[in-house]
C-alpha cells in the first residue's frame, strides 16, 4: 500500500520537483527575519526548496546572506524580492551574480522589465497571483511558475481563501507549475492539492518553530500557545492609505498599528508627509514590529505574523522531521485511496 502511495506522490509532484530541482516540491515561505541562511539551508538540505526573504535588505546584505547560505547547503534555493523595494534592480543583479536558480517576486505586480532581466540572466521567475486573470497576465509577461496564496496564510495576504483560489486557478493554468500556499499543515492537504493539479506547495508558519529557525524563544512559544482564531488580520482605517492586510497573532502590536495609522494619516493631513511617504511609513511599521518580535523576543510590542495553521504548531522539531512527516502523511493518504 505504501509503495503505491509513494509512487503516486512522486507522479503528482514530478513537475514541481523537476522545476525546482529538489526531492520534495515544498517551497519555504519567505518570512522576513525568519527565512535566513539557517532555515533556508535546513529546508533545502531536507529535500525541500528554501527561499531567502530579502525584505528590506540592501544589496550588500543580500550578497552576504546568499554567500552564507551557499556555505551551508549545496542544494538549490531561491531569493524572494519585494517588487516595491527601491533597489530592486541592484538586488536582481546580486541574485544573478550568484547564479541563483530561481527568483521569487512578491509584494505587488512585478514589472515586465524585471521579469525579463531575471530570465535573461539565466534564472527562473516565480510570481504570486491572487486571481486567475492576474495569473494569466504574469505568465504572458514571462513568469515561469505561479504561487497562489490564500487568506489563511500569515503576513501579507489577499482576500480569498486557498481552497477557492485553487478551484479558480488550478483547472485553468496548465502551461506553468502552480504552487499552492496558505493554511497547509498536513500531508493529506498537500496530496489533495496535488490531485487538483498543483505542482507543489509553499509552507511558512509550519517552519517558524523548526529547530534551525533563529526566531526568538518567546516568538516560538507564542506560536505553540496560539490557536487558529488568534491569527487575525489587520484593519485599514482610511482607503486613501491602502494597507495590504497582515495576518498575525493578536497582541498589543495589533492595537498599536491602528494608532500608528492614525498618527501617519494626521501627519499627511498636516502637510508633513506626501501620500507616498505616508503609505511607505505605514508599510515600514510592520518591518520594524516584526523584527522586534522575531529577533528581540518582544511578543507584545512586536508583530507575531502567523497563518491560521498556527493552531497545529505545538512543538519545536528539526526541519528534516517536519518535511519527512508531511511526506509520510501524504503517502499514507494516497495509499488509502
Amino acid at each position: 500500500m505504501t509503495t503505491s502511495g509513494r509512487t503516486r506522490l512522486a507522479e503528482l509532484w514530478q513537475s514541481g520537483k523537476d522545476f525546482l530541482g529538489v526531492e520534495h516540491a515544498i517551497l519555504g515561505g519567505a518570512m522576513s527575519w525568519v527565512s535566513e541562511r539557517n532555515l533556508v539551508a535546513a529546508i533545502s538540505n531536507a529535500g525541500g526548496f528554501g527561499v531567502i526573504a530579502c525584505g528590506s535588505m540592501t544589496p550588500d546584505l543580500l550578497d552576504a546572506e546568499i554567500t552564507a547560505t551557499k556555505a551551508m547547503t549545496a542544494r538549490p534555493f531561491a531569493v524572494n524580492l519585494i517588487t516595491m523595494h527601491p533597489d530592486i534592480s541592484a538586488l536582481i543583479d546580486t541574485c544573478l551574480s550568484h547564479k541563483i536558480s530561481h527568483v521569487v517576486l512578491a509584494g505587488g505586480i512585478p514589472a515586465a522589465i524585471d521579469i525579463a532581466r531575471i530570465k535573461e540572466g539565466g534564472a527562473k521567475v516565480i510570481c504570486f497571483a491572487p486571481a486567475l486573470i492576474l495569473a494569466k497576465k504574469l505568465i504572458r509577461s514571462g513568469a515561469d511558475a505561479i504561487v497562489i496564496e490564500g487568506s489563511e496564510a500569515g503576513g501579507h495576504i489577499g482576500p480569498v481563501s486557498t481552497s477557492v483560489l485553487a478551484q479558480e486557478i488550478l483547472p485553468h493554468v496548465k502551461d506553468v507549475p502552480v504552487f499552492v500556499a496558505g493554511g497547509i499543515g498536513r500531508g493529506e492537504t498537500i496530496a489533495s492539492y496535488l490531485e487538483m493539479g498543483a505542482a507543489g506547495v509553499q509552507l511558512g508558519t509550519l517552519f517558524v518553530c523548526a529547530t534551525e529557525s533563529i526566531a526568538h524563544e518567546n516568538f516560538k512559544k507564542a506560536f505553540m500557545r496560539g490557536n487558529s482564531r488568534d491569527a487575525i488580520t489587520s484593519v485599514q482605517l482610511d482607503p486613501r492609505f491602502p494597507v495590504i492586510p497582515v495576518r498575525a497573532l493578536k497582541n498589543k502590536a495589533s492595537e498599536s498599528f491602528m494608532q500608528a495609522q492614525r498618527d501617519i494619516i494626521g501627519q499627511h493631513q498636516a502637510g508633513d508627509m506626501d501620500m507616498k511617504q505616508a503609505q511607505l511609513a505605514i508599510e515600514h511599521y510592520w518591518a520594524g514590529a516584526l523584527r522586534k518580535a522575531v529577533i528581540d523576543g518582544d511578543v507584545e510590542a512586536g508583530s507575531l505574523m502567523a497563518g491560521q495553521i498556527v493552531g497545529t504548531v505545538k512543538t519545536e522539531q528539526p526541519t528534516q522531521q517536519i518535511i519527512d512527516g508531511l511526506v509520510e502523511q501524504a503517502i499514507d493518504y494516497l495509499s488509502a485511496r
